[in-house]
């Protein structure tokens, strides 16, 4: 097939990486997608470095059979434990989402007081500690683990009280740092943006990478001639490992668009 008319690939834990679908789909109406989502081993945020590298091997492999020309590492674990070792490990452009996401929160901040949530996994190694103060060293950076939060998306629990006294039990601690950006360090936590603007307030800004990330990619096609012609319409494949039925609920609520068709697809068969 000729390059510029494969597919991207985008790559995440499970339903999650959709935040990032949607805007690529919004800056890129034409490119193709194959989306998967290991919703059987979902979440990798409490998962040992191992594991997570090869559960995400595992998923990219599956992705380059599908001829992709592109994969986006649609999850900030995934992107803070092995994003270089799997960009050294394929033969085409592998996009993280912590560095986009790093660069909006020190576009957004006024005070220099910038919070972090999220997995244990991607809080502990540090990774967005790292990129921000990469970019402005001045920066404070106040990070939290919210184990929580992932499992609630997954189960559609996004604005209910549970959702809500979770949300502010977590909160409460960066909020009497002084913050005035939050970084949503998980790209299921978007889906519970309702709930954590109620929670934060309007004073402080709410960052996730998932336009950046969208932009880094529409950057990298162009730059690449890979960017795909304004001919036919785009077609969008979905797979998941387990429980097709709740990714299709949550995530045609999300996208505004049917999930149409959902491929189950077998972990021990990759």
């Amino acid at each position: 097939m000729e390059a510029r008319r494969k597919p991207i690939g985008i790559f995440d834990s499970g339903i999650g990486g959709l935040t990032v679908a949607k805007e690529i789909m919004n800056l890129l109406p034409h490119e193709n997608i194959v989306y998967f989502g290991d919703t059987a081993r979902v979440p990798y945020g409490s998962k040992s470095k191992e594991t997570i590298t090869r559960f995400a091997k595992e998923g990219v492999s599956f992705l380059m059979k599908q001829d992709v020309k592109m994969i986006v590492i649609a999850c900030n674990t995934v992107s803070a434990t092995c994003l270089e070792e799997l960009q050294e490990m394929l033969p085409v452009p592998v996009v993280g989402v912590i560095e986009p996401g790093a660069r909006a929160a020190v576009k957004a901040t006024r005070n220099g007081r910038v919070g972090v949530i999220g997995t244990e996994r991607t809080v502990k190694s540090g990774a967005y500690e790292k990129a921000i103060q990469t970019l402005n060293g001045t920066i404070k950076i106040f990070s939290k683990a919210c184990p929580l939060f992932v499992p609630l998306v997954e189960e559609g629990w996004l604005e209910n009280e549970v959702a809500y006294h979770t949300a502010k039990i977590y909160l409460d601690p960066l909020q009497r740092e002084g913050i005035d950006t939050l970084v949503l360090g998980c790209t299921h936590y978007p889906l519970l943006k309702p709930t954590l603007k109620k929670v934060v307030g309007d004073g402080v800004i709410l960052v996730d990478s998932a336009l950046e990330t969208a932009r880094e990619v529409a950057g990298i096609l162009f730059e690449k001639c890979l960017n795909r012609e304004k001919k036919d319409a785009p077609s969008y494949q979905f797979f998941v490992s387990d429980d097709p039925d709740r990714f299709v609920k949550v995530g045609e609520t999300f996208l505004k668009r049917p999930i149409d068709p959902i491929n189950v697809i077998d972990p021990e068969r990759w």
